[in-house]
């Protein structure tokens, strides 16, 4: 490897991190080919700051009959839908597309029934529309995601029940 191609290496590595930074993303990864056997593969990402559990913040209930109406919309609200059984994520950081074309049938919707392989939804990412298949058969319960939305890696998508 010469010291040019060196050089430009460390600067698109740079410039990853850069656009990591402006467009607030966790993690970028690309792979460069040079030739047959010259290839660059970069991962860049970065930890993002844990919050404070919400759980533990909230007060002690007031009165007996409170506390079971008061404990069960906190634990809606604490409820994670990614650690949901029946949760489809993101295999990679992109943008979510529902349907295959602009004003396109959108490929589900909630309560539609799918099959195992089906496509759910779309996620493009730099320049290629990687088609989300179901992992399994089942009703679609929640579309967690908007049309056109960014989507982080791990990002829950869809809940098949």
């Amino acid at each position: 490897m010469t010291k040019n191609t060196k050089d430009a290496d460390v600067a698109f590595i740079q410039a990853l991190a850069e656009l990591l930074r402006e467009n607030d993303l966790t993690e970028l990864q690309v792979k460069r080919e040079y030739g047959e056997d010259d290839s660059l593969n970069v991962r860049v990402s970065r930890l993002q700051p844990q919050a404070a559990p919400v759980a533990a913040a909230a007060p002690a209930p007031a009165a007996p009959q409170a506390s079971a109406p008061a404990a069960a919309p906190a634990a809606e609200a604490v409820e994670d839908p990614a650690a949901h059984p029946g949760a489809v994520t993101s295999p990679m950081v992109g943008t979510v597309y529902m349907q295959a074309e602009p004003g396109a049938p959108a490929f589900i919707n909630v309560g539609a029934s799918v099959s195992e392989g089906d496509t759910l939804l779309i996620v493009e990412a730099m320049k290629t529309m990687n088609h989300i298949p179901a992992p399994r058969s089942g009703t679609v319960k929640r579309i967690l995601v908007e049309d056109g939305a960014p989507v982080e890696y791990g990002a829950p998508l869809v809940i098949l029940e």
